[in-house]
């Protein structure tokens, strides 16, 4: 089913903004929190970097209203800088790729920052920043044709 969410950035505090709006709200998880050292490793790569393992990689919590807050850990092992303008996102997450597809095509038009749609461990995603300064990540769940 499709939803809309809010995805936040964090520098190595993520943990600890989710336990508090965890309190504010008096909701649990609805998901195991994933860090950056579950990450499955393709074979010859590094993997994280030991100080930042125990970094969240993913973590999700309702809120109100069905809206789901996610966020991460940037690493700076890999240059992120928090910087406002990317510590929040909207998520798009579409039943089908061709909506993500056609959603990221019409938000990603004169924007900039785009990585455009590619394939991860755990689905089809992709980001872009659109015209107005609004950073958008996207992600479906539809296997690709012929998976």
């Amino acid at each position: 089913m499709a939803r809309v969410s809010t995805y936040l950035n964090f520098m190595g505090n993520t943990f600890e903004a989710f336990e508090h709006y965890r309190s504010v709200f008096g909701t649990d998880y609805s998901a195991p929190v994933l860090r950056m050292g579950d990450l499955p490793v393709p074979e010859g790569a590094p993997g994280s970097a030991p100080d930042e393992r125990d970094l969240i990689m993913h973590i999700e919590l309702p809120i109100l209203a069905g809206h789901v807050l996610q966020g991460t850990d940037m690493l700076s092992s890999m240059g992120h800088e928090l910087r406002i303008g990317n510590n929040t996102t909207i998520v798009l997450e579409p039943d089908t790729r061709a909506e993500t597809d056609r959603l990221y095509a019409a938000l990603s038009a004169g924007g900039s920052d785009v990585s455009g749609m590619i394939e991860q461990f755990w689905g089809y995603w992709g980001t872009c920043l659109d015209r107005f300064g609004i950073r958008w990540m996207f992600n479906c769940a539809e296997p690709a044709a012929g998976s």
